[in-house]
């Protein structure tokens, strides 16, 4: 029985695993469809996030079977448990990218695009990367590693406090209502992106909770970064 309900952990691992390269795909076409401002790529991500809302509810039903069945002793409920949270962040996340999609979709229909700072694609790159690396530490139980990913929320924190910066600056300078709506619409996408970037630090924060039982907050306060680099 004990080797039996090995196998379902490892099994639940690797779903989360493929649930995680789910999204790592619907980010790249996010931000593919956003950059061409291509409605049919765009149309392709809303198609991916069902199938990623699907696997949540699998693996999330996968997680009640086995706390009913099976009465997992502390360490494995615990790794259960942080299962069932970092599945919502992957949803979450994917809900994100879905909101990216609909910004390209706006786009194309009104074909007016305001200028995009250069700090959005760094954002792209970095929340990418901020999610292959918290996945990696997840596969390989590397403390050290899920760690990193703080770095680089801080730097993609910094991104949006610049790209807020000189969006905000558009809009004041903006002559008509479809250009005020337009930066917003921007405003809008590097949103999404910093918060893609914080629940990729969720992601972090579960890893370090499943291989050292304690729970550490990565996350730095939004509000106090984006006051901070708006008074320089």
């Amino acid at each position: 029985m004990r080797e039996r309900f090995k196998r379902q952990l490892t099994k639940l691992r690797d779903d989360i695993l493929i649930m995680g390269s789910m999204v790592e795909e619907e980010l790249h076409l996010a931000l593919d469809a956003f950059d061409k401002l291509d409605p049919v790529i765009a149309q392709q991500v809303l198609e991916a996030d069902k199938a990623v809302n699907a696997a949540r509810y699998e693996i999330e039903e996968k997680c009640f079977t086995l706390i009913v069945t099976q009465q997992p002793a502390a360490s494995d409920l615990r790794s259960i448990v942080a299962v069932m949270n970092m599945i919502v962040d992957l949803e979450r996340m994917g809900d994100q990218t879905k909101g990216i999609a609909k910004i390209v979709r706006r786009f194309h229909h009104h074909g007016n695009m305001a200028n995009c700072p250069t700090e959005l694609g760094l954002m792209g790159k970095m929340v990418g990367h901020m999610l292959h690396d918290s996945l990696t530490a997840y596969a390989e139980e590397n403390v050290e590693r899920a760690r990193l990913v703080v770095h680089q929320d801080e730097e993609v924190d910094k991104y949006y406090a610049q790209a807020f910066t000189k969006i905000m600056e558009q809009m004041a300078e903006s002559e008509s209502p479809d250009k005020v709506e337009a930066n917003y619409e921007v405003l809008r996408t590097a949103r999404e992106l910093e918060r893609f970037g914080d629940l990729a630090t969720n992601i972090a924060e579960r890893v370090i909770y499943v291989v050292t039982g304690s729970m550490h907050d990565l996350n730095l306060d939004q509000d106090d970064i984006l006051d901070h680099y708006l008074d320089h």
